[in-house]
């Protein structure tokens, strides 16, 4: 079943994607990695002798892979036409469920006009655009030495 469920994923892989890995991972599953759609989907054997589990899930920054969004299970007996589909099927499920919600996120570009930027929240929870104490502390010991070098120069003479 190992070696089929292989030659089922190599042929499967070049139905969907013109780019792809195609490797076993260490719970014996076949992964088919398209890193150019940053999106894998894995082969394993099923409870029935004819079945396999299909699962698909996105590929992360840094190429680690997200835990599967979709799965399903699919009769081999039933061709490569109909286990490309339900892969295709998976697919758009996971890219479905990785979109975000704001368009304007999606692209990459800022919020929308008219929104105004919320200031930081202190400590407390509070919005506040006033310096905090620490701040102040540091402009006045640097206020302190520039004072003493200052006094330092007139008492010298130069």
């Amino acid at each position: 079943m190992r070696a089929r469920l292989r030659e089922t994923a190599e042929e499967l892989a070049g139905l969907l994607w013109r780019e792809y890995i195609v490797y076993r991972d260490r719970a014996g599953e076949v992964v088919i990695r398209g890193e150019h759609v940053q999106r894998w989907i894995s082969l394993a054997p099923s409870g029935g002798s004819d079945e396999i589990l299909v699962r698909a899930g996105r590929i992360l920054d840094g190429g680690t892979t997200a835990p599967a969004r979709s799965e399903a299970v699919v009769p081999l007996s039933a061709g490569m036409g109909e286990l490309a589909a339900a892969c295709r099927r998976l697919l758009a499920d996971t890219a479905a469920a990785a979109a975000p919600s704001d368009p304007a996120a999606a692209r990459g570009g800022r919020p929308k006009a008219g929104k105004k930027a919320k200031a930081p929240k202190d400590r407390s929870g509070r919005r506040s655009r006033h310096t905090g104490f620490g701040s102040w502390v540091v402009i006045a010991c640097v206020v302190g030495v520039a004072g003493l070098c200052a006094y330092r120069i007139v008492l010298n003479g130069g």
